[in-house]
């Protein structure tokens, strides 16, 4: 009967946690700070969307949707693509999702159109902001930096030789606006703290984007040009280019909400604790019947 009533305040003590968790997520939404979000749209369900082209090079690894338009499939190179039966779309044992390109089977050369369209107008938005909190940074190096949320404005390049800190809230958002280039370092990291999430990071970059060999970036890239990875590169968040996306032994994942971390590690942990005494009650009982 012990054994039960234990198990019966462990799964009570689960269920406090689970409610403290969702408390946890929810009154982070009153407290945000920074600008409003990027909204993009269609754009959104993409990990790698580009105009002109996307190529790799030895073992990328995309966790989500890739697209191209108005460029045809030939022009995603490397992937070795395995058209689909239904020929909207195609696989790669390179891809966890699916690859779109324009001159697939309908509907997907409208749902590309779209996108793309998206993709621009959630450019035009980011760069279009006004009334920055800082202006001019570092003179464009903003390394070593902590970055609070909110609006940064350069009309020059950036560029991240070893690292930034990003520091704030789950629902806190950055956006940085660059008439430039953004170069960032071999083996850079861009790193969050207090909770940041790479989904409301917004990098707008008038010029070519270059993430160095190894580096870890993270955030959403709206850029105009050119989104070039260096041999591997990491990319925590979406590269959205206006001409191509390059990539060499990559991994592009999906953002994940840091604030989940601690309540997720939580819950698993009662779960485990809950599955060790289910299985212990049991074998006692086993042992009961053998006595």
């Amino acid at each position: 009967m012990s054994d039960k009533k234990g198990l019966g305040k462990t799964s009570i003590v689960l269920m406090v946690l689970v409610v403290l968790a969702v408390a946890t997520i929810r009154t982070g939404v009153a407290h945000a700070a920074g600008p409003t979000p990027v909204n993009l749209g269609t754009a959104g369900n993409f990990r790698i969307l580009a105009k002109t082209g996307i190529s790799t090079t030895g073992t990328t690894s995309i966790v989500g949707d890739i697209g191209l338009s108005p460029a045809a499939a030939s022009y995603i190179t490397g992937f070795g693509l395995i058209m689909d039966s239904s020929n909207t779309f195609s696989t790669s044992s390179l891809v966890t999702g699916k690859v779109y390109a324009a001159d697939y089977a309908s509907p997907t050369p409208t749902m590309m159109t779209t996108a793309i369209s998206d993709m621009e107008t959630a450019y035009t938005d980011a760069a279009g902001r006004t009334l920055p909190d800082f202006t001019e940074l570092g003179a464009g190096n903003i390394d070593g930096l902590t970055l609070v949320p909110g609006l940064y404005k350069w009309g020059t390049g950036v560029t991240i030789p070893t690292g930034v800190t990003l520091t704030g809230g789950a629902n806190d958002v950055w956006i940085f606006q660059i008439a430039q280039d953004l170069t960032v370092g071999n083996g850079a990291i861009v790193t969050l703290s207090g909770g940041a999430q790479a989904t409301n990071i917004f990098w707008q970059v008038a010029g070519q984007v270059t993430l160095g060999t190894t580096s870890q970036f993270k955030g959403i890239i709206l850029c105009k040009t050119l989104i070039e990875m260096n041999t591997g590169a990491m990319l925590d968040g979406r590269a959205l280019a206006q001409t191509a996306v390059t990539l060499d032994s990559n991994n592009v994942v999906p953002e994940f909400p840091s604030i989940l971390i601690l309540p997720l590690f939580m819950i698993a942990t009662l779960l485990a604790v809950i599955i060790y005494k289910k299985r212990s009650l049991g074998y006692t009982k086993r042992l009961r019947v053998l006595s």
